[in-house]
């Protein structure tokens, strides 16, 4: 797993590492909720980088002890500069809770799989530990647990609105986003000697003053929120305050954010625009190890290192704005997309990994085939407002070529040592046929026949969500026709090369208009393609999506009217049997449900076969039990 490198390669984690540095001082320590894994697909090591490459002292304390003495908060030392706080690369409570609110068994990024070393709402806790051993140390907090619970936001797992998660832990700054150019930011005016309180104007940060303290910027219009106060008694106030933080976070030129908490006021300033190529490298080509640190050696490797120890990603950002998806929220609309070269090079260190065999896992981004696509003309990208740039249709604006990509992935695939790359990442098949994406300058079917050929693990994963218009209105996505044209597409490739490569598709249950007739509908509808589902979730409402708010208020952000949403156990129980209508167990609660919903219709279609088939088997095996009494019987 690791070799034999040594451990001054990796970022410290022990005060013995800083010591054999010769540091007497450190300059930031980051305290993460995930184990330390110096690969560019974990922020931790993304940011720690970063700061190492703007000439900084840092080290790294992952997964600190938070129940005893707060030893492990205390072992570095106070930095010159600040701390920095993360949950790792989850929400923790998606971490370690099920859709059912269950308790997780495992964690994905704690050496082993091992459950129990990061707490609740992490991020809160790491900060307030660092308030309580050095209140007078700057903590600024970051990654996708700060950065969806930037304002006001429900909260699925207490069941209730939360304050901004810098009011809730006491931080003293929110990076958002992805934070490579804040932080550099944040460095250069630390270096020139401006004070950490005195920083209010960064782009991409979030931070709470006092009414009168509130920085003035004339470069930027001001949007303020409903009040913390005005949500909790409101439904319909928090809801109206969503689609503004959602445009405004996907705006190039967005407005200043305001939001009065607690009688201070919640500052979040605009984000950046999206990464250039020579960025976005930079941040890519930086001196990771790209492996778990060497500590790590006895207790086993983090689970998700596994899965993208040989992976590279390609590009940031999603422009599909799923209701129900973070990834928008988190990354942006825009596709921020690294060079060829950028990329290549990475190819060649994966393959000089110790135990690499010859196969990349990923060739991909947050979703696979959206690399290199961006406006066609810059200003109309600027204007825009809309969360999603192909729903309810493809903006006539974007580039949808695939060109890039198919040369791209060629080019990997002509690499000596690589056997085979494949495309690990969800791929939008919506952009893929002619029906949905109008664009199409002709490199769609070249594209899917070289992912069909060279670049499937035996199966693909596409996921069109739902059957139902309705629903899939809801979501963000495109009708489920198109899905069936995709899939007769992809059949016909595979026939023509003679492969056998199933079709995964993904589907959720309990979703925002989503009913049972729906589910019994979507049953259906799969059965007779030829599918018995096994990539299905129910529905887990995460801060900062459409789909949670209506999961909350009752109502869609956009237009305040009534969205029906399954809530208790018994509503999602019997949305998600319809997903496993095979199964023997569900049938006479299928059946039951499909009469009191007036589907009788669906009964025949979905379970009479197989109770056809057991009558069958019953009649056999009565038959044979009969046939060996009759032999006992004539042979006493």
């Amino acid at each position: 797993m690791l070799d034999n490198r040594p451990v001054s390669e990796w970022l410290p984690i022990t005060r013995a590492e800083v010591e054999a540095r010769g540091w007497d001082e450190l300059d930031v320590v980051i305290i993460s909720g995930d184990a330390y894994v110096d690969h560019p697909a974990f922020g931790t090591a993304v940011i720690g980088r970063i700061l190492e490459s703007e000439g900084l002292r840092v080290a790294i304390v992952p997964q600190p002890n938070w129940q005893d003495d707060l030893r492990d908060f205390k072992k570095m030392g106070k930095p010159r500069l600040f701390f920095g706080v993360t949950s790792g690369c989850m929400d923790s409570m998606v971490n370690h809770y099920t859709a059912a609110r269950r308790r997780r068994s495992t964690d994905a990024y704690t050496p082993g799989g091992a459950a129990g070393f990061r707490p609740d709402y992490a991020t809160m806790v790491y900060t307030k530990a660092l308030k309580q051993v050095y209140p007078d140390v700057p903590v600024l907090i970051g990654g996708i647990e700060a950065s969806l619970r930037r304002v006001t936001h429900y909260d699925y797992w207490s069941d209730k609105l939360f304050p901004n998660i810098l009011e809730m832990s006491g931080a003293d700054m929110l990076v958002y986003g992805m934070g490579e150019l804040p932080l550099r930011e944040i460095v250069r005016l630390l270096q020139k000697g401006v004070p950490f309180h005195a920083i209010d104007t960064v782009m991409q940060t979030a931070i709470q003053r006092d009414p009168e303290q509130v920085p003035k910027n004339k470069n930027w219009d001001d949007l303020w929120l409903n009040s913390h106060e005005k949500c909790l008694r409101d439904k319909l106030a928090f809801a109206a305050n969503f689609k503004h933080v959602e445009q405004q976070s996907n705006k190039v030129q967005a407005k200043r954010i305001l939001q009065e908490v607690n009688g201070k006021t919640l500052v979040i300033n605009p984000p950046y625009p999206p990464m250039e190529e020579e960025e976005i490298d930079k941040s890519f080509d930086l001196p990771y190890t790209r492996m778990p640190h060497p500590k790590y050696k006895k207790r086993g490797t983090p689970p998700a290192y596994e899965m993208i120890r040989f992976s590279v990603n390609m590009h940031r950002g999603c422009f599909g704005g799923c209701s129900f998806c973070t990834i928008s929220a988190h990354q942006g609309k825009f596709i921020a997309s690294r060079s060829e070269e950028s990329i290549l090079k990475e190819v060649e260190q994966v393959t000089k990994m110790p135990d690499f065999k010859g196969y990349i896992s990923d060739l991909g981004g947050p979703s696979a085939n959206m690399y290199k696509m961006k406006g066609k003309v810059q200003e109309i990208c600027d204007r825009c407002v809309a969360p999603s740039c192909i729903h309810p249709v493809v903006c006539s604006n974007l580039d949808t070529s695939h060109k890039p990509m198919t040369e791209l992935y060629r080019k990997v695939d002509a690499h000596p040592e690589v056997k085979k790359a494949f495309v690990g990442s969800g791929i939008r098949y919506d952009l893929l046929v002619d029906s949905y994406n109008k664009n199409n300058d002709g490199s769609l079917d070249e594209y899917m026949e070289q992912v069909v050929t060279c670049h499937i693990s035996g199966r693909l994963k596409v996921a069109p969500e739902h059957t139902s218009d309705d629903t899939l209105r809801i979501m963000r996505k495109p009708s489920f026709k198109h899905f069936h044209e995709f899939k007769k597409k992809y059949d016909a490739i595979n026939k023509k090369h003679g492969l056998n490569q199933p079709l995964i598709p993904y589907f959720i249950s309990s979703h925002p208009g989503s009913k049972e007739e729906s589910m019994a509908n979507l049953a259906a509808e799969t059965k007779d393609m030829g599918f018995k589902l096994e990539q299905v979730q129910d529905f887990t409402p995460t801060p900062m999506t459409v789909a949670t708010v209506i999961y909350y208020t009752g109502v869609h952000p956009y237009t305040l009217k009534p969205v029906y949403t399954a809530k208790s156990k018994t509503e999602k129980r019997q949305q998600h049997m319809f997903f496993f209508w095979h199964k023997r167990e569900n049938h006479k609660q299928i059946r039951e449900k499909l009469i009191s919903i007036g589907r009788e219709d669906l009964i025949e279609k979905l379970i009479d076969d197989q109770k056809k088939f057991r009558k069958k088997e019953y009649v056999k095996k009565r038959g044979e039990v009969k046939k060996g009494k009759r032999k006992k019987r004539y042979g006493r």
